[in-house]
């Protein structure tokens, strides 16, 4: 069986390569995109139960597979083919609902929600059933949560074989752009990628104070770009960074809240930022180049806050540098995998200049990546064709989950859309903020943390861009800066207590308290708090307006991130206490705030920086003196 589930995973695999570079078209298979997409289902869908057991254990099996596992892998296999087979004919039957529509559906149904709990856990599978639910009873909903009541059956038929539903939106994205992404991370990787970027980062900043916890934020910032998840991040570069972070003095805790913060804001760092960036570029129509350059400024702000918070731990507690025995140097890393950049080039060279749909430039990269390691060796080894074998397997089980998610969103947004509920929460939101934008933004902010507890970031970015996003475009906040709110705080789902599973993956790898690191995590991460609130007012922070406003913003934002800082340290040129700490959060803030961004806040900038002036002044006349 181990054999078989190996060979599912790489067919699955080699498809998801032949959908991205439109091979299936080339040979004369002219589908529809649903088709193809319910072909690799019928290969995805039985390596979820031939491969992890009901019981949890995502890793994969230990012992045999149970017959009621083999009967589930083949009833989704039949069922999937069956879709790909009858699709053209029986999507346009919703109103009909024949018989073998409905029952293929309800089966896939329940085998949809199955694999979902066995990749992802009950969080979203609790999630999409609510939905279900509540699309079936919303006729009896009260007051302005009413909507259309939905028969059983027909809702049944319509979330699979609809095309806004189960194989929507999501599932073609994750299908035909994500997945190459994913493959892209594991050639990489496994051809040594992780451990060039570990010794780059360790050859960069362990020579500075604090160096072990810059290490972990350069690090995650480096491959969570890539592997788009937060806990996998985590398990990824925390095993060598967390050690680091207790050997030099970080308290356990501490070690743990900066990797958590580093890998949650790997999602957010151009040029790939995770798999939900695409997710919105399709959500808002716009090319996926616009989303990513959109993300800079928020994201180097968000590192450059770490970085500093890190810096003024070491500072405050004495932290010593990495030993000299431990630090390698540049340029033998640099010789030794100096073909790793190159596919980053080529892929943000394909996505910005040539103009390459996604998952095209997706596939440039990881061809190139591919070359480079079977023609120059990294550490005295060579990738062969075991290797490429094993990263085409190890690809393929790893979009399992993904493809569940994909299927389980397209059912929630298929279910909101034909009831009518997502437009009835919509007026909802709009209501419960009694017309202020302000209100608006805290609703939709803690709404967004509420409903991302425990779930992977696709699959929160997927649900708050169907249920709070519309909102906040209905109230006249650009689309872009809507969406980019609700995925900044659908993040901090991954390091904000009660269940902050980015933050408690890396408590267990340092051995510190789940809560206590949560908060801590919560701490450092301060400006995916703040950063939201500042570009929806104003579109600078995301690169719209004249370029001197930009410039002016992007200066005084750093100078307010290094002083906010300070204050939630409590350290800045020496200790601070709690008056000085509140002085030095009111002056950055002031300085944060974008000087278009509403009538006083360019003469609050200069209150910002007369106070920033006014904190070091004393100690320079001091030190003349």
């Amino acid at each position: 069986m181990t054999k078989v589930t190996s060979i599912l995973a790489v067919a699955l695999t080699a498809g998801i390569i032949a959908l991205a570079a439109d091979l299936f078209r080339r040979v004369g298979l002219a589908w529809y995109a649903e088709q193809y997409i319910s072909l690799l289902l019928a290969i995805a869908m039985p390596l979820i139960f031939l491969h992890i057991p009901a019981g949890g254990g995502r890793k994969g099996r230990a012992g045999g597979v149970p017959w009621y596992d083999i009967v589930a892998a083949l009833a989704s296999c039949a069922g999937a083919l069956y879709m790909t087979a009858r699709y053209p004919d029986l999507s346009d039957m919703v109103s009909l609902r024949p018989w073998d529509g409905l029952v293929v559906a309800a089966v896939m149904l329940v085998l949809f929600l199955e694999g979902l709990r066995r990749t992802t856990g009950l969080a979203l599978v609790v999630v999409a059933l609510a939905f279900f639910a509540l699309a079936l009873v919303g006729g009896s909903l009260p007051g302005e949560l009413a909507a259309r009541s939905i028969p059983l059956g027909r809702l049944t038929y319509f979330a699979v074989w609809d095309s806004s539903a189960a194989l929507g939106l999501p599932m073609k994205i994750v299908a035909a752009v994500v997945a190459i992404y994913v493959l892209f991370g594991q050639v990489l990787f496994k051809s040594g990628g992780s451990t060039f970027f570990t010794d780059i980062s360790m050859a960069l900043m362990g020579r500075y104070r604090g160096g072990p916890a810059k290490i972990a934020i350069l690090g995650s910032s480096l491959f969570g770009t890539i592997s788009g998840s937060t806990v996998s991040n985590v398990l990824t570069v925390g095993v060598v960074t967390i050690p680091l972070m207790k050997q030099s003095g970080y308290r356990p805790h501490v070690a743990g809240a900066i990797e958590a913060a580093a890998s949650t804001g790997g999602q957010l760092m151009p040029p790939v930022m995770g798999i939900a960036a695409f997710l919105m570029a399709e959500f808002l129509q716009v090319p996926y180049a616009q989303v990513a350059l959109a993300a800079v400024i928020p994201a180097v702000l968000f590192y450059i806050a770490l970085f500093i918070q890190v810096d003024l731990e070491a500072a405050r507690r004495g932290l010593k540098p990495l030993e000299p025995s431990q630090i390698p140097r540049v340029g033998a890393v640099m010789r030794a995998g100096w073909h790793f950049p190159i596919p980053f080039a080529v892929l943000v060279y394909t996505l910005f200049w040539l103009n390459y749909e996604p998952e095209t430039a997706g596939l440039a990269a990881t061809v190139a990546a591919l070359a480079l390691a079977l023609v120059f060796p990294f550490q005295g080894k060579r990738i062969g064709w075991r290797d490429l074998y094993e990263m085409l397997r190890s690809s393929g089980l790893a979009v399992l989950e993904l493809f569940m998610i994909g299927a389980a969103a397209g059912i929630i947004i298929g279910t909101l859309t034909y009831s009518g509920l997502g437009f009835s929460l919509t007026l909802v939101l709009l209501n419960i903020s009694g017309g202020n934008l302000i209100g608006l933004l805290v609703v939709a902010a803690i709404a967004s943390i509420i409903l991302g507890m425990g779930m992977p970031t696709v699959g929160v970015y997927i649900l708050l861009a169907t249920l709070i996003a519309p909102a906040l475009v209905k109230f006249g906040i650009a689309p872009m800066a809507a969406h980019m709110f609700i995925m900044y705080y659908g993040c901090l789902s991954m390091i904000t207590p009660p269940v902050a599973i980015g933050a408690f993956a890396a408590a267990n790898l340092a051995g510190a308290d789940p809560m206590r690191t949560g908060f801590t995590a919560m701490t450092l991460g301060w400006t995916v708090f703040v950063l939201p609130f500042l570009f929806v007012f104003s579109g600078t922070l995301l690169l719209y307006g004249d370029p001197w406003l930009i410039a002016l913003d992007c200066i005084t934002a750093v100078a307010g991130v290094w002083l906010v800082s300070a204050g939630t340290m409590g350290y800045a040129r020496g200790p601070l206490g709690w008056p000085g700490r509140a002085y030095c959060a009111l002056a950055g803030l002031f300085l944060m705030l974008p000087a278009e961004s509403f009538t006083y806040a360019r003469w609050l900038n200069v209150v910002g920086g007369a106070m920033a002036i006014a904190l070091f002044l004393p100690r320079r006349k001091a030190a003349e003196g």
